[in-house]
């Protein structure tokens, strides 16, 4: 029987960092657009994606807004979702197909590594925003996910917080586990198959049989 394999998205999923993007990209919105509620309206979206969205046809203030962030991520804190690293820990452990599937390029992800050195190892695959070419929520980078890990949509749990990421996991036919930790309950419920406030307590046999 085929194994099952576990896809996670990291802001927000592995890493409560999406309160910090809110205020850089609400801030970004207020400051060039006019927009004091932009960031609900980019997560999920590779970085690329979003300033093209804000900034068609002007690479000037996209290459600003790009250089901004990258100063911001510098000094975010990357702190575990309760339970996720001990979850990650259980499923490396127990041999299931692990990849965290990032709209996250990679510059952002060497800043990660370095705050924290143990989370390649942790998981077996890494793919980021400059693996695939369209953006959540097109599905085709938990399309990917299924392929390097040998998985069929059947067999595949999908976690997820944002809008545009939960419509990719369910576009690409997997399980979807929505984590209510960027959105409320309530709000993500009918995009997911199942909601977790986060990972305490959870397993991978309690995920597959939907506890």
């Amino acid at each position: 029987m085929e194994s099952a394999a576990f896809l996670f998205d990291l802001d927000g999923v592995i890493f409560d960092t999406e309160g910090q993007y809110t205020v850089f990209w609400d801030k970004i919105g207020a400051d060039y657009l006019g927009d004091p509620a932009l960031a609900a309206k980019l997560k999920g979206e590779t970085i690329a994606t979003s300033l093209m969205k804000c900034f068609p046809g002007d690479e000037c203030k996209q290459e600003e807004v790009r250089m901004k962030l990258y100063d911001f991520e510098e000094k975010m804190k990357f702190e575990y979702i309760p339970g996720a690293y001990g979850f990650l820990e259980m499923l490396k452990r127990k041999g299931y197909p692990t990849a965290i599937v990032t709209s996250s390029n990679r510059d952002k992800m060497a800043k990660v590594y370095k705050a924290h050195p143990e989370l390649p190892g942790m998981v077996g695959h890494v793919l980021t925003g400059d693996d695939f070419a369209r953006s959540k929520p097109y599905p085709d980078c938990y399309i990917l996910g299924m392929n390097v890990c040998g998985s069929t949509p059947e067999n595949t749990y999908i976690f997820e917080d944002s809008f545009n990421g939960l419509k990719s996991a369910r576009s690409a036919g997997g399980h979807v586990i929505g984590l209510a930790t960027t959105n409320g309950r309530k709000e993500i419920t009918p995009f997911s198959d199942r909601v977790l406030d986060d990972f305490t307590g959870m397993t991978p046999e309690r995920i597959i049989a939907g506890e």
